[in-house]
């Protein structure tokens, strides 16, 4: 009696397959631009006989616009095919002191909205709302959410927050996506900086970087072998909580590093050494001041002292071979930042370079459009960063 084999069943659903290969068409697609079918099925792989339903499906949908044919060097040309990027939108919302901005940008990185919104009630509600409104009849088109908070987030929530009000975790992220339907991203709004500076700035060229950023508070968004890390609690990177001596704790999600060294610490020193208004950038007017004035200039020093030891005790640890000086720091002129990297160099165990980010505001819409485009090519339900 010879026995019947049953076919092994597949572990990819016949549904979830189609998904898959969805995916690959607009991936490609999204690289490419523009493209042939005939490229479309050599670039994917997949037969002739899968393409042309789903490139059907993919230019009802708006994902794909037909062109007119191309430059053929033999036959008869081709109908091309363009991707269109404001067929995936996405959402980058920026936690920030009684306020929340919201940007809608398309594929590209390109915004199409913009509000601000003043923080007066719940954190989430105000997301929740101010997301469908900004994206008004693109809504259909919105594909992922990333929420970029000043403090520690993991797995969607937020913790030593202050400055927003978020000092305990609160699960932000899955409250924000239950509502929402979409897959939304939280992460520390420095990481999103790094992503946003490694994807289209002055960290493009590398693999590694630490990018510095000096506001009320000072954080480091560290990127590795192409991939922003957080550590195993989320909180990679919260050098504001590097301890000056024994007795340092913190006080209230506060460092003591950045209680002394961030922007709001210099601003404070810029008025007490020229009387006046509080300057809006306080690392460039000490700049200034440092020129003429002999107290100025032996503080500035101070701070480019300080700074440089916060970066070498990050190089001695992840050698990152590059550092990017965001937000206040990036207000130092290029002598000052000629002076910090001297001071790198002349302590730090491997070669350092330091520079400016270029990218400034616009980095955490970077890393937020990465972030969120990458969540929803997943084609999963969620992508809440963890540790």
């Amino acid at each position: 009696m010879t026995d019947v084999v049953t076919p092994p069943t597949s572990p990819v659903s016949r549904e979830r397959s189609k998904e898959i290969k969805r995916l690959s068409v607009i991936s490609t697609a999204r690289q490419v631009r523009v493209l042939s079918r005939a490229e479309l099925t050599e670039l994917t792989g997949l037969s002739p006989a899968t393409l042309t339903p789903l490139v059907r499906e993919l230019i009802a949908e708006g994902y794909l616009i037909e062109r007119g044919p191309g430059a053929s060097r033999a036959g008869r040309p081709r109908a091309m095919l363009e991707f269109n990027p404001r067929a995936e939108l996405v959402a980058a919302v920026s936690l920030e002191p009684s306020r929340l901005s919201c940007e809608i940008a398309d594929s590209d990185g390109t915004v199409v909205a913009h509000r601000t919104v003043r923080l007066a009630g719940d954190i989430i509600d105000t997301i929740c709302r101010s997301v469908p409104e900004l994206a008004g009849d693109g809504l259909p088109a919105l594909r992922g959410v990333a929420i970029a908070a000043p403090g520690v987030s993991s797995g969607g929530a937020v913790r030593l927050a202050p400055s927003v009000g978020l000092v305990e975790g609160r699960p932000i992220g899955e409250a924000v996506q239950r509502h929402l339907g979409v897959p939304v991203v939280v992460d520390n709004d420095v990481n999103l900086m790094a992503a946003g500076e490694h994807a289209a700035g002055a960290g493009s060229d590398v693999a590694d970087l630490l990018l510095l950023h000096v506001a009320d508070g000072i954080g480091a968004g560290l990127v590795l072998d192409g991939q922003v890390r957080r550590g195993a609690g989320g909180a990679a990177g919260e050098v504001g909580f590097l301890p000056l001596d024994p007795a340092d704790r913190g006080h209230d999600g506060v460092g003591p590093f950045e209680a002394r060294w961030s922007e709001n610490a210099v601003a404070e020193r810029v008025v007490a050494l020229a009387p006046g208004r509080r300057p809006d950038a306080p690392v460039a007017a000490l700049v200034e001041l440092a020129r003429a004035d002999e107290r100025a200039a032996a503080y500035l020093d101070e701070v480019l002292t300080a700074w440089s030891r916060l970066i070498v005790s990050c190089v001695c640890v992840i050698d990152p071979g590059r550092v990017l000086l965001s937000g206040a720091a990036a207000q130092l002129d290029d002598p000052a930042v000629d002076r910090l990297q001297a001071l790198v160099a002349a302590a730090a165990p491997s070669t350092t370079e330091v520079r400016r980010a270029v990218l400034g505001d616009r980095a955490v819409l970077h890393g937020a459009v990465s972030y969120a485009l990458s969540a929803a090519a997943t084609g999963l339900p969620t992508l809440l960063p963890t540790p």
